[in-house]
């Protein structure tokens, strides 16, 4: 009964687990963007460069070895500049100089449809906002993300072509006093990173002094928000991270609410906007300071990296490095990107968990070729590493179903006396060597890995739209005809027609009757993957059952 009792809590702490991540997940799912009505026009509602510091004590980081700022000289020239596309074979960019204004990810499109829509990462649309700045600014006149670069040549589409490993495009800014800078966009093959480098050569007979400012900016989407879609709970706002304080994050919704994030002098860390599957991430050089912030205007939310301020003498040349990620939350890429840009793809409090699992699938689909099998093959792996537990499980309740008259014996001499009861079944328990608790610690290890595999299922790309096999045609959502549920409310069923209930009371046993129909429900609006994890467990657990009751139920049981 102590072992009934433990599992019916078990399976009811199961059920409140997921209804409580659903309900946190409701709670801070982002909201939609409420629709206001305006004038204003797509220019108003970009952010702008930032401005010039009022004084030299504002905290924006120098580059090494910079001299003071000099006074004012004259003013930039301005132009907008025309479009670029540069290309590699999994990249499809529109550059303007300052912005990288529209980003379509070559191997992802927006559903499983072969002539769906490519995944557009980056959109200069109206109403879908979402851009990658750079610029400068500078008293003496530099570029910003929005006037004053020009194509180095006249070429309008740069792709990669066969044998290259990488691609570029440049745009420059000459002012009007000789200074100059010559911007670099590089993309290598197979590569989501675009390599941004900036060279300022100062052909003038005065110091030029001015400042970096890297900035993604976009109008949050709206997103349907369904039980089913996990677009609806998936984070989305602002992340970033240093070395010393590590990895943090704001919805976009929380921007003004929560204040500043007072992240000044950084270097090493990285500024991105996050949403489900895919992000853009700004990674500044390294060896180079830089103040972050958060900035909205209008609908436009953003996020910034500021700095450092570069003195150039004249006649000399300097030149800053930057890393921008357009793509996929890919961990074994990300880390080699930069420190702490894997931690894009959170998991939340199952990330000790998640992570490993996540390594696992990953090496079994490298083995296998196929999401679903991969997800077999891990449930076979736990259940081998778990063996000697799962056999004390089952041969405890074998023995268990073997006594079962002996038990119901003493109920029936006993009657209403628990007490003496429960004092005779834990005697007859210890004559015969049954642990009625001996099912718990597999469940209870299982458990933590079930919950770390949902959020795997719900966070990794790698197994967007994954196929398994005949009408599961996308892991990631729920089995359209819902047959792996049905499987796995079958499973509980005929594994509960094996599991003793000596001793449950009526109301218990109605309860525990219940639960297949209960997961079956509840496993219809989860992921197919998940249910799949799930039926395979329960399938491998029966078989397990069956053949410990073979040895310990129908034979004398072993001491």
């Amino acid at each position: 009964m102590t072992s009934i009792r433990t599992i019916l809590i078990i399976a009811w702490l199961t059920v409140g687990a997921f209804l409580w991540l659903e309900w946190t997940k409701e709670q801070n799912a982002p909201a939609d963007a409420p629709r206001v009505e305006t004038s204003a026009t797509a220019d108003e509602e970009a952010l702008p460069p930032p401005g010039l510091p009022a004084a030299r004590d504002t905290g924006v980081p120098r580059a090494p070895g910079s001299a003071p700022q000099m006074a004012a000289a004259t003013t930039p020239a301005a132009g907008t500049a025309p479009r670029v596309e540069l290309s590699n074979d999994v990249l499809r960019l529109t550059l303007d100089g300052g912005s990288v204004r529209r980003a379509e990810l070559l191997h992802y499109r927006e559903s499983r449809k072969p002539d769906a829509p490519l995944v557009r990462l980056l959109d200069d649309t109206a109403d879908s906002r979402y851009l990658a700045q750079s610029g400068w600014v500078s008293e003496r006149g530099a570029p910003n993300h929005e006037t004053g670069f020009v194509p180095a040549d006249a070429q309008t589409r740069v792709a990669l072509a066969e044998g290259q490993d990488s691609v570029s495009t440049a745009f420059v800014w000459t002012g009007a006093d000789g200074v100059t800078i010559r911007r670099t966009y590089t993309l290598a093959r197979g590569d989501y990173a675009l390599r941004v480098r900036d060279e300022i050569v100062n052909g003038s007979a005065q110091p030029w002094t001015g400042y970096i400012y890297r900035q993604l900016s976009r109008i949050p989407p709206n997103v349907e928000r369904s039980m089913t879609n996990p677009d609806t709970f998936s984070f989305r706002g602002a992340a970033w991270y240093t070395p010393e304080e590590k990895y943090d994050k704001r919805a976009y919704e929380d921007f003004v609410d929560d204040g500043p994030i007072n992240q000044n002098n950084v270097q090493g860390g990285w500024v991105a906007l996050l949403q489900h599957y895919f992000f853009t991430g700004w990674v500044p050089q390294k060896d180079q300071a830089a103040n972050y912030a958060l900035q909205t205007r209008g609908r436009v939310h953003g996020v910034s990296a500021t700095g450092p301020e570069f003195t150039v003498a004249p006649g000399t040349k300097d030149s800053t490095e930057a890393t921008l990620w357009i793509g996929p939350k890919l961990p074994e890429r990300l880390q080699k990107t930069a420190p702490g840009l894997d931690l894009t793809l959170d998991y939340g409090i199952f990330t000790l968990i998640a992570e490993p699992i996540h390594w696992m699938l990953r090496q079994l689909h490298t083995l296998t070729g196929n999401w679903g099998w991969a997800i077999v093959l891990l449930v076979v792996i736990i259940k081998l590493l778990m063996y000697p537990l799962s056999a004390a499980q089952y041969k405890s309740m074998a023995k268990m179903r073997k006594f079962q008259p002996r038990l119901q014996q003493l109920k029936e001499r006993y009657g209403d006396d628990k007490q003496k009861l429960q004092m005779a079944t834990f005697e007859l328990y210890k004559k015969e060597k049954i642990n009625p608790a001996g099912g718990c610690l597999p469940i209870l290890i299982q458990m933590p890995v079930f919950l770390a595999l949902y959020w795997v299922l719900l966070e990794s790309v790698e197994l967007r739209q994954a196929p398994w096999m005949l009408w599961i045609q996308d892991l990631t959502a729920r089995d359209p005809l819902f047959i792996l549920p049905v499987i796995n409310a079958a499973v509980m069923w005929y594994t509960q027609r094996l599991t003793p209930m000596t001793g449950m009371d009526p109301m218990q046993q109605r309860i525990f009757q219940f639960m297949p129909l209960v997961f079956g429900v509840m496993f219809a609006l989860f992921p197919a993957g998940l249910v799949l994890y799930w039926v395979t467990n329960g399938a491998i657990g029966l078989i397990q059952q069956i053949w410990m009751m073979r040895i310990y139920g129908d034979k004398d049981a072993k001491k």
